[in-house]
């Protein structure tokens, strides 16, 4: 049993969550092994038919695929844990948690935003192979070859580094 992650952090992503939370994906999702979809859904307020914003969070079962839906939490980092798959907002906090906890991800970023920083930051990291870069449209496909897809590790938090340079700028080396 695999589960996948979609969060949107505190935006309104109102195409990624109809998209994800529509009949055709998770067909997508069971073909390809994914028997549990966490949705964060965060500001969004569009959503397919079988989804009552009012009654979130909800759970449901659709083509044997368990799908649970909310909108916030305090903290991701158990959700992003025990995620097999993590798609994601280019959020960079959110990147850089899933991405310390090695989890295979997938940015979509949001390009109904003013300043688009989410597609930089998506295209600098996927260009390193430290994720995959997708759009609402491709993303059906990318989760279909996301198996054979060959990514890097990303480098653990180096505190020495930090302690270093901060103990330069101090004067105490």
């Amino acid at each position: 049993m695999r589960r996948v992650l979609i969060t949107v952090g505190s935006t309104k992503f109102d195409n990624l969550i109809e998209l994800v939370l529509g009949e055709q994906m998770i067909e997508v999702f069971s073909k390809h092994g994914f028997t549990n979809v966490v949705v964060q859904c965060g500001n969004s307020s569009l959503f397919p038919e079988w989804v009552d914003p009012a009654a979130l969070p909800i759970e449901s079962i659709k083509s044997g695929v368990h799908i649970h839906v909310w909108r916030f939490k305090p903290s991701l980092e158990e959700e992003i844990s025990n995620a097999d798959l993590v798609i994601s907002h280019a959020g960079s906090g959110t990147i850089l948690d899933a991405l310390r906890k090695k989890k295979l991800l997938i940015v979509v970023p949001n390009d109904t935003l003013l300043d688009n920083h989410q597609l930089e930051l998506a295209v600098a990291l996927g260009e390193q192979r430290y994720l995959v870069a997708a759009s609402v449209s491709t993303l059906p496909e990318t989760i279909a070859t996301i198996d054979s897809v060959s990514l890097e590790t990303f480098p653990d938090h180096d505190r020495a580094a930090f302690r270093a340079i901060l103990d330069e700028e101090m004067g105490f080396l």
